[in-house]
């Protein structure tokens, strides 16, 4: 997660949506980069709303616009499924190595998912709490370059992407009825995802 003080403006970090790109080509820019423990580098909307925005908006006196990067569901689930199925984690039970697709997104599907598919969602990141403000911006992955030209903006400089975190090729074809299932089951990822396309 980045936060632009004086542009009041914070960046949550959706995982395996292009913000490890990003965030290498914004740090220099950032008033404060938040990269350790996991849990909070990756601070979901609520989180930050619950634990972060106090400090960093000095209780309500700077207010900061919240932007983020969601990528299309079933894309994000095999980028998930891609990156864990890297032979520097064979055999651990975060590996995906040794099965389909299909398994991954059925093991996704449960209600407590196995290691290997314990990725969260997108859908949970970006919902905030009852009560709470939503987010401000949210830019789809595979139109990454409006969020360039918006961060570009709003900062006032040029932005390069380096590319990170570069998966291996695996076939990401679902099947008619595990992904029927996942549309079913998954509904808010879709629904948030329909209206992310729908904005202008």
């Amino acid at each position: 997660m980045l936060v632009f003080w004086k542009q009041k403006l914070v960046m949550l970090a959706v995982p395996k949506t292009g913000t490890t790109a990003l965030e290498a080509s914004l740090k220099p820019f950032a008033s404060a980069i938040i990269s350790d423990p996991p849990g909070m580098k990756h601070a979901s909307l609520s989180r930050y709303r619950n634990v972060l925005e106090g400090f960093f908006e000095q209780r309500g006196r700077a207010p900061h616009e919240v932007m983020a990067v969601m990528r299309e569901p079933i894309d994000w689930l095999g980028s998930w499924y891609r990156y864990r199925s890297r032979d520097q984690i064979a055999g651990k039970p975060n590996s995906t190595q040794g099965m389909d697709f299909d398994a991954f997104v059925e093991a996704w599907l449960h209600d407590k998912p196995p290691a290997f598919a314990q990725v969260g969602s997108q859908a949970n990141f970006l919902t905030p709490d009852q009560g709470q403000d939503g987010i401000d911006h949210i830019f789809r992955y595979d139109r990454l370059e409006e969020a360039v030209r918006f961060l570009e903006d709003r900062l006032g400089t040029r932005l390069e992407l380096p590319r990170r975190n570069v998966s291996p090729q695996k076939d990401l074809q679902l099947s008619p009825a595990i992904e029927a299932r996942l549309r079913n089951e998954a509904a808010a990822e879709f629904s948030l995802w329909d209206k992310v396309c729908q904005k202008k």
